[in-house]
């Protein structure tokens, strides 16, 4: 465990060996099973939580109980409601686990000393928000003005794993679409 935190980091900025252990010692590994919460809608986050193998996805009930989805976590990407975990205050999503999966949990205190004592990992943090909020751009320019086919392309362009590791209902809430849609912009899409 630890080797996509260590790729993930790595990636970003440089750490010394020692600068390592005590990222990697901040974390506490948790195991968890298909389909249980990571996080439930009134919950506070008290985490932030890197996916080391896995797939967990974030999302919303409407008054229907239907799902809305926000976004997926696989491998190597980093899940929670930052709303919430800085805030303090109740989360409005849920986050379960969508495969058997092996997380990081970084809690805030933890988190808080590794930003004031590790520059490089305040430097990666700040590259992970960077980017997690240039998705969130893409995402909210994808919902509201794409087709339902631009919008299929896209992610098949963009994150082409998710056909393969997401239940196409969910892949359908993604896109905003419902699933009869989206099996028909599939089959047009391919045929």
């Amino acid at each position: 465990m630890y080797e996509q935190l260590k790729e993930s980091i790595t990636e970003h900025v440089s750490l010394s060996d020692e600068e390592w252990e005590r990222c990697k010692n901040s974390f506490r590994p948790k195991r968890m099973l298909k389909r249980q919460f990571l996080l439930q809608e009134g919950d506070v986050c008290r985490q932030l939580t890197f996916v080391e193998k896995g797939a967990l996805y974030s999302y919303t009930l409407d008054s229907k109980g239907n799902r809305n989805v926000w976004r997926f976590a696989f491998d190597g990407w980093w899940i929670a409601d930052l709303q919430s975990f800085f805030t303090d205050n109740p989360s409005t999503l849920n986050i379960e686990i969508l495969e058997d999966s092996e997380l990081l949990l970084l809690d805030r205190e933890n988190h808080e000393k590794l930003l004031k004592e590790i520059p490089a990992y305040e430097r990666y943090h700040r590259i992970i928000l960077e980017n997690a909020y240039v998705a969130l751009q893409q995402r909210v320019e994808n919902a509201l003005g794409r087709t339902a086919e631009e919008k299929y392309a896209r992610l098949q362009e963009y994150n082409p794993e998710f056909m393969n590791r997401v239940p196409q209902h969910l892949v359908a809430s993604y896109l905003g679409i419902t699933p009869e849609t989206l099996s028909r912009v599939r089959k047009d899409y391919s045929g």
